[in-house]
């Protein structure tokens, strides 16, 4: 079977990437991910408040504190150079998995505003990564903030990391815009190479017993992937030069294949591999290849985009007419309303 595909640019060998995840931070798990037919590995993010917060405190430690005795003061402090920041292990790290590997590394920046951190883009770049992935995890919590000052915010962050790197730029995105296709549209005009749908918002949760919040973390379901899989649908072929990725609610071949036959590039996978292992996915890939066979497909190419809007006899499926068949053809047990 062919599973070759094109995603940022980049030749892969097949359309699975592992997406960020604790997984990348160790060299044995990115190699086993690699071994069982990861086609790329997108690193864990580096975090805007990581590399500016860190960077501040190391500067205030190690140049503002003196003690009030010329001998300590001089020389008492360790030299900064001592120490790595989350930048230099990121970095380094980079140039372990790229002498270790022979697929594609993507790195993973993750902020909300722009400013001097971006500028560290050119470092990762230098460091060898392949491509970068932009996620920008922006919860709109101001009401007075209008729409369009959301959008212009990806924007501005988009074109000031272009300005630093050449590289292809990924953008992660969630679905909570009013207008996702025009959004992606100009983003896509800014300069970015792809898109990558969807970020998951870990949602905070309340504790009854101490009347606080509380972090949640709770694993995907394959139920998730359908908002993904309607929205490559209607992207699909719609924004020329632009790659597509599906993430969130890949557990399965089945889940896959749907998001191929959508119209993704790449199919990323998260929790699976948490759940079960880098071993999983020669597991998921295994399945991909079996139902190719039983269709009578030699390539992905022959089924990418088979049901996208432009493809099915029924566009609106993918729109309103959905949300109407699935009401009429609901069945209700007696006693039940709707």
């Amino acid at each position: 079977m062919d599973l070759a595909t094109k995603y940022l640019g980049l030749d892969l060998n097949n359309p699975f990437v592992p997406s960020a995840s604790p997984l990348s931070r160790s060299l044995d798990q990115a190699r086993a991910l690699e071994d069982h037919g990861a086609s790329a590995i997108i690193l864990w993010s580096l975090f805007e408040e990581a590399v500016s917060a860190e960077s501040e405190a190391m500067v205030r430690f190690l140049h503002h504190q003196e003690i009030g005795f010329a001998e300590a003061d001089d020389g008492f402090l360790p030299d900064y150079h001592d120490f790595d920041s989350p930048l230099e292990q990121y970095l380094a790290h980079i140039g372990r998995l790229k002498t270790a590997l022979d697929i594609p590394v993507i790195a993973s920046l993750n902020g909300i505003t722009p400013g001097g951190w971006i500028a560290h883009a050119g470092e990762i770049e230098r460091a060898g990564a392949d491509a970068l992935e932009l996620n920008v995890y922006y919860v709109a919590g101001d009401i007075g903030q209008d729409g369009a000052t959301v959008e212009a915010r990806y924007l501005d962050l988009l074109r000031d990391l272009r300005a630093h790197v050449a590289i292809p730029i990924n953008m992660k995105l969630s679905p909570s815009f009013s207008s996702l296709g025009h959004l992606i549209g100009q983003l896509a005009a800014a300069g970015a190479n792809g898109v990558a749908l969807f970020n998951r918002f870990y949602q905070p949760d309340i504790n009854i017993d101490t009347l606080r919040l509380q972090p949640s973390l709770n694993p995907s379901t394959s139920a998730e992937a359908l908002l993904a899989m309607r929205w490559i649908a209607l992207l699909h072929g719609r924004i020329e030069g632009l790659s597509l990725g599906a993430t969130g609610g890949v557990h399965t071949a089945a889940d896959a294949i749907k998001l191929l036959l959508a119209g993704t590039d790449v199919v990323h996978l998260c929790s699976a591999l948490l759940a079960h292992g880098p071993a999983y996915l020669g597991e998921v890939i295994g399945g991909v290849e079996q139902w190719m066979e039983e269709q009578g497909f030699e390539s992905v190419e022959d089924f990418r985009g088979r049901v996208s809007a432009l493809a099915v006899p029924d566009p609106a499926e993918f729109e309103r007419a959905n949300y109407v068949n699935v009401l009429d053809s609901y069945s209700a047990s007696p006693g039940v309303r709707l």
